[in-house]
């Protein structure tokens, strides 16, 4: 493609599509599935150079999983995988809905990025300590945490343990191994490489896994974290996750133009791997290779999950103003659920049937646990935190002058 320029030769990328064009990935190279090589876990950086410009795939068109990074999981692992990912897309699109009724300001769905967060939970151990940005709440719901307690969260009501003090979908649960999202973009990635460093240094076998979006790798955090990385060989796994839009900006306003995400990885000596961000099988195979390398001692990974972000980026977004509305069904890696579904229908461990069956029961589950935490208050009814607790949880012992104004307010 050609380049826009100014009458000063300054070049501003551009998207291959606007608005009434229709949608073009042809740019994009896609490798078939199964056809990336698996190296040894303690293989040098230099060593794998390619591995950031190419793209490990698993599932191949037929449903089948091919080559050396097939995982061979059990089947019922893998329906585990399908179920926590129909989970949490149908929590994203009840809490869609709440919102457009007004019960919560604000929500951000995962649609099409469910294997990103999903298979990486699965790869991981439980008591492993994740630092997401704002679209993993796959890694809460693989692991099991309630959805009440999460849309509790989003609602700020009366049982939100956060107290009214973070943004809707700024989850936190130190029990989960779910650290708080942070509004400012990038900060997990520096948290993230600091607890890994921390862990080591106590000599814990934990290790921590990150995830940032392509647009925020432009913060300066991200390569602070990098640096730290490399130099401490932190026991951590640094995923990017390039859903090719940050908000209204395409990826090569943070520079996928020219390069990929992951060959970032490369000037800091730190092993770099593209993976199919919509293939369960393969995420949960590079994330567990990660995993072996950090826990054997040889430092940290970067990985590029490769998907798409197929709805807006927030209910405060219309994407149909800024890329064509052919965008999500043309992408060449298709959804991660009808994935994993078909290979699963290939194995003859699933079928049509079944998969309707569990997407009515999951939807049940959900607006149940709607009900429940509707009754404890939303943004327009119902029980709030006290405003007394604006006082809590700052210093272990409330310190005379907060006292003070706590009786001064009379609360």
């Amino acid at each position: 493609m050609t380049y826009p320029r100014n009458d000063h030769g300054l070049h501003v990328p551009m998207p291959n599509a606007r608005p009434g064009d229709s949608a073009d990935f042809s740019h994009h190279a896609i490798p078939p599935a199964g056809s990336v090589r698996m190296p040894p876990v303690d293989v040098a950086p230099a060593d794998i150079h390619g591995h950031a410009f190419t793209l490990i795939r698993v599932l191949d068109e037929d449903g089948n999983a091919v080559g050396p990074w097939n995982p061979d999981l059990p089947v019922e692992t893998l329906r585990r995988g399908l179920h926590s990912m129909m989970l949490t897309r149908a929590y994203d699109a009840r809490m869609v809905r709440v919102q457009r009724q007004g019960k919560t300001s604000f929500y951000m769905k995962c649609t099409g990025e469910e294997a990103v967060a999903v298979a990486a939970a699965m790869a991981l151990d439980p008591g492993d300590m994740c630092f997401p940005t704002y679209r993993q709440q796959g890694l809460l719901v693989a692991r099991g945490w309630p959805l009440v307690d999460m849309m509790n969260q989003v609602y700020s009501n009366s049982r939100d343990r956060l107290k009214g003090r973070q943004m809707p979908v700024f989850y936190s649960s130190r029990e989960a191994g779910f650290f708080s999202i942070s509004g400012n973009l990038g900060t997990q990635y520096s948290q993230s490489v600091g607890w890994a460093m921390g862990a080591a240094a106590d000599g814990d076998p934990r290790i921590a896994a990150a995830w940032i979006g392509e647009g925020a790798t432009a913060e300066g955090d991200f390569h602070h974290a990098l640096t730290f990385a490399s130099v401490y060989q932190a026991p951590v796994i640094l995923n990017i996750v390039n859903n090719q839009w940050a908000i209204s900006s395409f990826s090569g306003i943070a520079g996928g133009e020219r390069t990929t995400f992951a060959a970032r990885g490369l000037a800091f000596g730190i092993p770099a791997l593209r993976v199919d961000g919509n293939d369960f099988l393969a995420v949960h195979a590079v994330t567990r290779w990660a995993a072996q390398r950090a826990r054997q001692g040889l430092g940290p990974t970067l990985i590029e999950l490769f998907t798409y972000r197929a709805e807006g980026h927030s209910t405060s977004d219309d994407p149909s103003k800024y890329r064509p509305g052919s965008e999500a069904a043309a992408w060449p890696l298709g959804d991660p659920i009808e994935r994993l579904k078909a290979h699963l229908i290939t194995l003859g461990a699933w079928t049509q049937a079944k998969h309707a069956d569990l997407a009515k029961a999951l939807d049940e589950e959900v607006r149940a646990a709607g009900k429940e935490s509707e009754s404890y208050g939303t943004l327009s009814n119902g029980d709030r935190p006290t405003p007394s607790t604006m006082f809590d949880d700052v210093y272990k012992d409330m310190p005379a002058h907060l006292v003070a104004q706590r009786a001064q307010a009379g609360l």
